[in-house]
């Protein structure tokens, strides 16, 4: 049985990507583990700290491959440590590695983590395990924007009816409505390439992030091991400062609450009574095991959850900023048990949303049918404003709304409701009550807007 939803056989895809799930496997971080340590020897034995053949051997065993995890979990356990127990795996076969040339030669293991501490490792090692997941997230965004793109571009005209409260308010069209989706997932676009400087940074500072180990190289050191790493540097350190990571949470939190937007969205709009959208329905995919006429939106369904479920994880983000004196391991453990499922389940709700919007069914008939089921009453502001150049937009307000008021009572259509008031076929010809009344024609610069947002 899992604990985790993520890493159940049965639902994993649901809750995660193949993608993220091995960017925050065990194995990958180890391996982000090994990657600061040969950034680490690799920097110092340039600058001449230790030798250079000892940074060579320390290369070599740096594969997260050649080392076995269950026996670390044991050492783990019996230590209470994270760290010495890949610390010394790395000793001993790098003292293996000395015995097979005969004992000859510097004892590269004792050169390994020189002047670092264990959150140096934790840290930069998480960092890039986020950076990893943010391009895989970044590369399903541009799908998306695409497929997003396509139907604001196809469906620019497309007349459908505005909604306010839940209500029918005024006619728009498809396109301007995809089009703030659009906009929106490039604002997360933006957020993701700014907060890019500020999280994908580095961490090398020892103890309590004074470099005192190796003082005289300390910033030396960190800025060719960062760079190394394709990260940045720190301006100073940040065990206790985390910030960037609430930062990051909620960034990842706010794209995956746009996905659940979208997809509530259609969700919405999939309901028999409305049937303007209807999200991807391939061969197979059954809707119920006992209403085999179902198509439900299961898809989006789940999007809204993951959307849901992203929240929870900032709770902990923003409670690691308070955080004691030069380290606080509390911290460490909570983001330990959210970030993988965060970034999992983020990637997981943009991917669906990219699928959903690659196949969507747009039913622009139904669209344009359900403009009519008021009988006209939503091109009410129609009216009223081509009467206010006359009477006044107040006194306009109040003589439209008598007879919509008493139609939508009584089912009656808008035009026979603005016919039988005599204050307005005063000031309107019948021609002129008919023309306000085509829904197609009342969608303001919503065209416009969509043309503005592809032109972004």
């Amino acid at each position: 049985m899992s604990a985790y939803v993520m890493d159940s056989e049965l639902f994993r895809d649901q809750f995660s990507t193949p993608e993220t799930r091995r960017i925050f496997s065990d194995r990958t971080t180890v391996q982000k583990w090994l990657d600061f340590e040969l950034a680490l020897a690799q920097a110092e034995a340039e600058l001449g700290m230790i030798p250079k053949s000892a940074a060579e051997e320390i290369a070599r065993i740096c594969d997260a491959e050649l080392y076995d995890l269950a026996a670390m979990k044991a050492e783990m356990d019996r230590t209470s440590h994270p760290i010495v127990p890949l610390v010394r795996a790395m000793e001993e076969k790098c003292a293996k590695g000395n015995d097979a040339k005969g004992g000859s030669g510097i004892d590269a293991g004792g050169y390994i983590h020189w002047g670092a501490t264990t959150q140096d490792v934790m840290d930069t090692g998480q960092i890039l395990q986020i950076k990893e997941a943010w391009a895989a997230i970044a590369a399903d965004l541009e799908i998306l924007t695409e497929n997003l793109i396509s139907l604001a571009r196809e469906h620019r005209t497309t007349p459908m009816a505005g909604r306010t409260h839940g209500q029918q308010a005024q006619p728009i069209t498809f396109g301007y409505k995809v089009a703030i989706w659009l906009d929106e997932v490039r604002r997360h676009q933006a957020r993701m390439s700014a907060a890019a400087d500020r999280v994908f940074v580095g961490q090398f500072s020892g103890a309590v992030g004074s470099l005192a180990a190796i003082e005289e190289n300390g910033l030396a050191v960190q800025t060719r091991m960062i760079d190394i790493l394709g990260l940045k540097q720190p301006n100073i350190c940040w065990h206790v400062a985390r910030d960037t990571m609430a930062e990051a949470a909620s960034v990842m939190a706010m794209l995956a609450g746009t996905m659940g937007k979208i997809a509530h969205e259609v969700y919405v709009m999939q309901k028999t009574e409305v049937a303007e959208l209807e999200e991807p329905m391939p061969p197979g995919k059954v809707g119920s095991s006992t209403m085999p006429h179902k198509r439900n939106p299961a898809i989006c369904e789940g999007i809204v959850a993951l959307a849901k479920a992203t929240k929870a994880c900032l709770v902990p983000a923003f409670e690691n900023i308070v955080a004691d004196h030069e380290r606080d391991k509390i911290g460490l453990q909570a983001e330990r048990e959210y970030v993988a499922r965060l970034h999992g389940m983020t990637h997981a709700a943009v991917k669906k949303v990219s699928f959903v919007t690659g196949g969507l069914n747009v039913r622009a008939d139904n669209m344009r049918r359900n403009l009519d089921i008021t009988g006209g009453l939503l091109l009410s502001e129609a009216v009223m404003m081509k009467l206010a150049p006359i009477i006044g937009r107040q006194e306009a307000h109040e003589i439209v709304y008598q007879p919509t008021q008493q139609a939508a009572i009584d089912g009656q259509s808008m035009r026979d409701a603005l016919m039988a008031s005599p204050e307005i076929t005063s000031k309107l010809s019948e021609a002129e009550i008919d023309q306000l009344l085509d829904p197609a024609a009342y969608t303001g610069l919503c065209a416009a807007f969509v043309d503005r947002v592809l032109g972004d």
